[in-house]
C-alpha cells in the first residue's frame, strides 16, 4: 500500500464535473444502484457568491463539492458552469449480473438520455455509461468455450445489451 510521507494512505476516485445540475445527477446515481450514498453536500452561499460570479458565473446555490458512493464505490462532483461537458472519452461502466438487473439500469439511466451502440448511452446528464453484462468478459476471453468474435458481431447490432443472444452467438461454434 502507498502512503505519503506523513503516512497518510492515499486514495484514487473519479471527480465528475457538471456544467450544471451536479446534485440533481448525484441524487438520480444513488437512487439508482444499490449499496449507494450521498455523503457529503456542500453549496455555494451568499458568502461565496460574489467570488463566483466574478470568477465564473456560477448561479447561487451551486454545487461546489458532493462526495458520494455509487456500489461501493467514491466518487466526486461538482459544477464547474459553461466551460464543462463530457465526453464518450470517459464512461461509467455498469457491469450487471441479470438480464433482469441490466433492463433496469439501461431504463433508469436512458430516462431523458439517448441509447448508444454496443451497450452505451448517455444520461441526461450527458455522462456517458456502458451498460453491459458480466459475463460478457468471460465470453471475450475464453476463445476454448465459444466463439468471442460471434459476440462482437452480435452486440454490434445491439444498443442495449441482451445477454441470451450473447451467449447463443458465443456458443454458435462450440
Amino acid at each position: 500500500m502507498t502512503q505519503t510521507a506523513v503516512g497518510n494512505q492515499i486514495s484514487v476516485r473519479p471527480c465528475l464535473t457538471f456544467k450544471e445540475r451536479a446534485e440533481e445527477a448525484v441524487n438520480f446515481y444513488v437512487s439508482v444502484f444499490p449499496n449507494s450514498k450521498v455523503v457529503s453536500i456542500l453549496r455555494s452561499d451568499s458568502n461565496l457568491e460574489a467570488t463566483l460570479e466574478a470568477k465564473g458565473g456560477m448561479p447561487a446555490g451551486s454545487l461546489l463539492h458532493a462526495s458520494f458512493v455509487l456500489d461501493g464505490q467514491e466518487y466526486t462532483a461538482f459544477d464547474g458552469g459553461p466551460a464543462f461537458a463530457f465526453t464518450e472519452g470517459f464512461s461509467l461502466v455498469a457491469t450487471c449480473n441479470t438480464q433482469q438487473e441490466l433492463d433496469a439500469i439501461w431504463e433508469r439511466l436512458t430516462e431523458g438520455g439517448e441509447e448508444g451502440p454496443c451497450g452505451w448511452l448517455k444520461d441526461k446528464f450527458g455522462v456517458s455509461w456502458q451498460v453491459v453484462p458480466a459475463v460478457l468478459g468471460q465470453m471475450l476471453g475464453d476463445s476454448k468455450s465459444g466463439d468471442p468474435s460471434k459476440v462482437v458481431e452480435a452486440f454490434l447490432k445491439m444498443k442495449k445489451l441482451d445477454i441470451a443472444t450473447l451467449e447463443r452467438a458465443y456458443r454458435s461454434n462450440a
